[in-house]
This record gives structure tokens, sequence and C-alpha cells, in this order.
């Protein structure tokens, strides 16, 4: 396993570095920053440490910072620091899933104790995680993406495959597909996990800046350009870089990228040094490439170097069948995010969520489920409709049959057995419903 690390995220620098050296001074591997951008680049799933913030921070605060990174992975531990007047909010970020919180001013005991618990905590997940991997039972890419399909189980598949390469790999698939969750799985069981990954959004960046944020810049490279600065590229040495939606990188800047792919090195603008560079690329795309080669707008050199190892993300609709299994494992995730209890899903709306058409793929899928678990959008009863007590327990014992049909495909042996009642009460159950697993199981 990887060293264990602290990222320690506060504004203040004297604080900063006090800390920082206290915990140095008890044994930890601390690595600071005055803000959150860097951080999520150094988290995964093999990530080995914890991560220490301050609550209250100019741009992304610590609360914002804790949520990204549970999006990333719920189980890395977060540590929040807070003033006197922020107790309410800590109070409502453990309930959001920070790991603890911790208020000013504190001994550095204080903090290395939680830290070491934390640390603990971190480790059984992730010796956890790798017992199952070795066990050949569900690992954290059938986690992060399910599905019973053909079609996933073979993009799983080709993940693992690639994955342990270092290939150079390109990510093919509509938007919300899921092209960033790949990108990471792919980093994830790599050599290089515990490495920085760099998401670079090719067509968020600004034109006139697009060089210096990925070559970097030497003082005086430009007016303005006051002191030397590292680009997006240096900063990920030794991990992996993802361009994602590569089709909107300029057509000039492509040569440049291209000379970086075949060479391995860069030079910052203002400058002929040659900075070797150990990095791996993905890149994604929602637009056919080839399309796009043929049209003039993509160089075919740079298409067929990326085209090495290529990696299909199924819409939606391709894998019709796992829409009801997913759906119901957003609902459990959004509900763990936002503190609430697991609900019940109707039967009816399963059906209905089954048959629709997502053109937002799992993106759209996954802001269904937030707005059901939110109660913005409950596809309950119409009109305000107020059932009596009775209804409304059979209204959930309906839900609960019906979430467990989907949930073992609609075999009905692990569905009595799992509710602890007889075959013969599940068929009455389901009769008195109007329950037909064809309607909830697509096959």
């Amino acid at each position: 396993m990887s060293e264990q690390k602290i990222l320690l995220v506060d504004d203040e620098e004297e604080l900063r570095r006090s800390t920082a050296q206290a915990l140095e001074l008890s044994g930890f591997n601390v690595e600071t920053f005055s803000n959150a951008d860097h951080v999520l680049e150094l988290i995964g799933y093999s990530f080995p440490g914890v991560v220490v913030s301050d609550i209250r921070m100019p741009g992304t605060d610590g609360m914002t910072l804790m949520n990204r990174i549970r999006e990333i992975d719920a189980e890395v531990p977060v540590i929040l620091v807070t003033g006197h007047g922020d107790v309410q909010l800590a109070v409502k970020a453990m309930r959001e899933g920070a790991y603890d919180f911790i208020e000013k001013p504190f001994t550095p005991q204080m903090l290395a104790g939680v830290i070491k618990r934390a640390l603990e905590r971190r480790s059984l997940v992730l010796e956890n995680r790798l017992l199952k991997a070795v066990a050949g039972k569900r690992d954290d890419i059938e986690s992060r993406l399910p599905g019973r399909t053909q079609v996933m189980v073979d993009l799983r598949y080709r993940i693992r495959a690639i994955g342990a390469s270092d290939a150079d790999t390109l990510i093919v698939g509509e938007t919300g597909a899921g092209k960033e969750v790949v990108a990471r799985a792919l980093h994830d069981i790599s050599a290089r996990a515990s490495r920085p990954f760099i998401a670079i959004n090719c067509a968020a960046l600004p034109a006139n800046l697009i060089e210096s944020e990925l070559f970097g810049h030497e003082a005086g490279a430009f007016p303005g350009a006051v002191r030397p600065r590292y680009g997006k590229f240096e900063h990920g040495r030794g991990g992996t870089i993802l361009l994602d939606e590569i089709g909107s990188m300029p057509f000039d800047l492509q040569a440049k990228f291209l000379r970086v792919l075949q060479e391995r090195v860069i030079s910052r603008l203002g400058s002929n040094e040659i900075v070797p560079l150990d990095v791996r690329f993905i890149a994604t795309s929602k637009v056919d490439l080839e399309a796009e080669v043929a049209a003039g707008r993509f160089r075919a050199d740079l298409f067929y170097r990326l085209n090495v190892a290529t990696l299909h993300v199924p819409a939606l609709t391709q894998r019709r069948a796992d829409i009801p299994l997913l759906f119901l494992q957003l609902v459990r995730e959004a509900a763990a995010r936002y503190g609430r209890d697991d609900l019940p899903v109707s039967p009816d709306l399963i059906s209905d969520i089954a048959q629709r058409d997502w053109p937002g793929n799992v993106r759209e899928l996954r802001n269904a489920a937030d707005r059901l678990v939110l109660g913005l959008d409950s596809g309950e009863r119409p009109n305000g409709e107020v059932s009596g007590l009775a209804d409304r327990v059979a209204e959930f014992e309906r839900g609960v049959i019906a979430t467990a049909l989907v949930a073992h495909g609609g075999s009905l042996k692990p569905v009595y057995e799992s509710l602890q009642i007889s075959r013969k009460t599940l068929y009455e159950k389901m009769q008195k419903y109007g329950l037909d697993k064809k309607m909830l199981v697509s096959e």
C-alpha cells in the first residue's frame, strides 16, 4: 500500500506551517495547500490518506471541497477545522459525511489523535477493497460502473486490461455517459494511482491562455507574466492527465500536443529548456473524431496516435436493462450524501424510469435520483392526495417488494429469502399489489 499522507488545506500561512510542522514531528507525511485548487488531483479510490481542511476559505471552502471529495470516493476521511462560530456548520458537515471536526484553537496532540484514527479507518477500507478484488468479488470498478448488460461487462474487462498497461487512451461516449468516471478508474488501477490526476477541460480553456495553462511560462514570456509558472502538464508529472473533450482543442495547438505525446517533453513559453514529462494521457470525446478528421477540424496524425487504445462508454439507450438497478443505486448514494434515510422506490416509478429516454445519460439519471431523495420530484400520488395509514403501509410494502425484485433480477427465491417470508406469501403479496416481475425487470 502507498505511504499514508495528510493533505492539509488552510489559507492562513502561519497556521498552515505550524500545523504541518507539528504533524511532521509526530511522524506524519504532510503536504500543504493554501487553497483547494489542486487537492482533488490527488484524490482517488486508492488515495491512502486523510484530508484536513479549514472550513472557511476564499474560493472553494471546506464544505464544498468535502462534497467534491465524496463524489470521487465517499470513504476518504475529511477532517474540518472550524472557528468557534462555525460549530453548527461543522455539525451539518458531519451529517453530510465529514469524518470529524476540530475547533480552533486546538493542540497538535488533539489533531494528531483524530488523524491517527482516520488513517486507521482509511487503511481498513483499502485493505477490504483489496481483499474483495483478490477474492474475485464485486470490486471498485463494478461499484463505479455498475451494470449486468454485456456492454458494461465488456467495458469493465477492457478497463482492467488497459488500466494495467499504462497506455494512452481515448474514451468515446455521449454527454453524461460516464467518460470521466472511466478515466478515473483507469488511473486508480494503474501504477500511477498515488500520483496526481489532472483533469483539463479543453472546451473551457481561454484561447489566449491555453498554451500557458498547459505548458507553463517563464517570467516575461508575455505581458503580465511576472513570475514563472508550471503548466498543467508539468504539474501532473508521474500521474495521469485527462484531456476532456479533446475535439475542442484548437487546431494549431494539436500539432504541439502531438509532439508532447510522441516525445514526452515540453518547453515552457519563453524558454528553450526541455522538460521531460512522465505522464499518461487520457482523452475523451463526445463527437466522432474520425468525422472531425474528415471535416478537417482534427489532425489525422493526432487521432491515429490517440486511437491505439479506445474505450466506448455506452449510452443508457444501449443498456436499458441496467436502468432500474442503476437508479436504485443512485438513490441510495443520494440518500447517504444528503444524510437521509433510505426510501423505497415505488414500482410505478421504477417502471417509468426504465422506459423513459435519458438524453443526459447517467448524469441526468443521477439528477433525477437526487430530486427524488430531496423531495423535489416524488413521483407519488398526484393532486396532493393524502392516504391513510393502511394505504401508506401497503404502499411501503409494495415498494420494498418491487425494489427487491429489481435488485435480484426477477429471481424469486433470493427475494423471499432476503425478505424472510415464504414463497407462498411472496406470491400472494405480488398478486395483491399487482406486481409482475416482467414489468419491473428488463430482459
